[in-house]
């Protein structure tokens, strides 16, 4: 057993949410937990989960140090740093609360995995940065957040968000309305991150004035862009064509974030995923991030991160099905020949 004496300020934000916060932790780390005043005492639910019980002690004293910072340790602070903690032993929670907090119009957001916190620790420092993994990483909710911060803070003059309509194909001429009605459906989660970080009536606002602006891939064509933060999502669905058409449209004093999930491409068999390429092509070169996210990044609802996993499982079971599959049937026309 371990005790450990908590600040007054950490104690009142577990008695806040005592139930929630405390079966939190010992769900995660497998250690009872009970609370006293500012006392906590912590012991092993197996006699060998002694980390466990360290790793709690450690979350509390760092839950200390980000209540010393300022940091508000709300519902949603107490799980995040719960499941950053969880992940890694070696997280330090003041990089996530502190020192990569992004500062929105509305709200601030924390990164909540360690390759959420390089990637935005790579937008800060690089002029074009690639986000690939599955759904739900946080790639495009990021990627707004720095947008606007980038805005808000007058390092850049407009924020351009676009998508390749893929989905749509020959289908928008019959679709009713003008092109951006048309081409609205497929930008939406677009909007749905801006009116986050800026609401509803000033992001219209913005759109009016042209300082945000969404469109489709396909209307970057023949433009520099200047002084602008630039974000391509859904990328894994252009085509290289397009990809390095977009690559090269950046300006002086522009970024330029592009991201998408490899496992999603809705282009026909024949084409290449621009993506994917540009994931090869840009390698190595100075300015250019890559970070790319996995299924312990996924901070959705805890059923995305299963039904990342069981996809993933299925198809490796399809892909080994398949070899089988082709072994068979080659060593039946060897035996068809002799």
């Amino acid at each position: 057993m371990k005790t450990v004496t908590l600040d007054v300020g950490v104690s009142q934000a577990i008695a806040a949410h005592y139930d929630e916060a405390l079966r939190l932790i010992e769900e995660r780390f497998r250690v009872r937990v009970a609370a006293r005043g500012t006392e906590v005492s912590l012991s092993a639910e197996g006699e060998n989960n002694t980390e466990g019980v360290d790793r709690v002690a450690d979350l509390l004293q760092q839950l200390g140090e980000l209540h010393a910072n300022g940091v508000v340790l709300g519902r949603e602070e107490m799980r995040t740093a719960v499941e950053l903690m969880q992940r890694s032993r070696a997280t330090r929670l003041l990089d996530h609360f502190v020192d990569f907090k992004i500062e929105t119009p509305v709200r601030p957001v924390v990164p909540r995995s360690e390759n959420q916190r390089k990637y935005v620790q790579a937008i800060r420092n690089d002029d074009l940065v690639l986000g690939i993994g599955p759904a739900g990483t946080g790639k495009t909710y990021l990627a707004v957040a720095m947008a606007v911060r980038a805005w808000a803070n007058k390092k850049v003059k407009r924020i351009i968000l676009t998508r390749p309509a893929v989905e749509a194909g020959e289908r928008l001429g019959f679709l009713p309305g003008d092109i951006a009605a048309k081409v609205d459906p497929y930008l939406r989660p677009l909007y749905d991150a801006l009116y986050d970080f800026l609401e509803i009536d000033r992001t219209e606002r913005l759109l009016e004035q042209g300082v945000i602006e969404i469109a489709p891939l396909a209307f970057m064509r023949g433009r520099t862009l200047h002084k602008s933060f630039v974000i391509l999502d859904e990328a894994q669905s252009s085509t290289s064509e397009q990809m390095k058409m977009f690559l090269t449209r950046l300006g002086s004093g522009s970024k330029a974030v592009v991201t998408g999930d490899v496992t999603q491409i809705d282009l026909p068999a024949q084409k290449i995923s621009g993506l994917v390429e540009a994931g090869e092509v840009v390698q190595g070169i100075k300015g250019i991030g890559v970070v790319r996210f996995d299924d312990t990044d996924v901070v959705r609802h805890p059923l995305v991160k299963r039904l990342v996993l069981a996809y993933e499982r299925h198809e490796a079971a399809r892909l080994t099905q398949a070899a089988e599959k082709q072994v068979v049937s080659e060593r039946e026309e060897e035996n068809d020949e002799r």
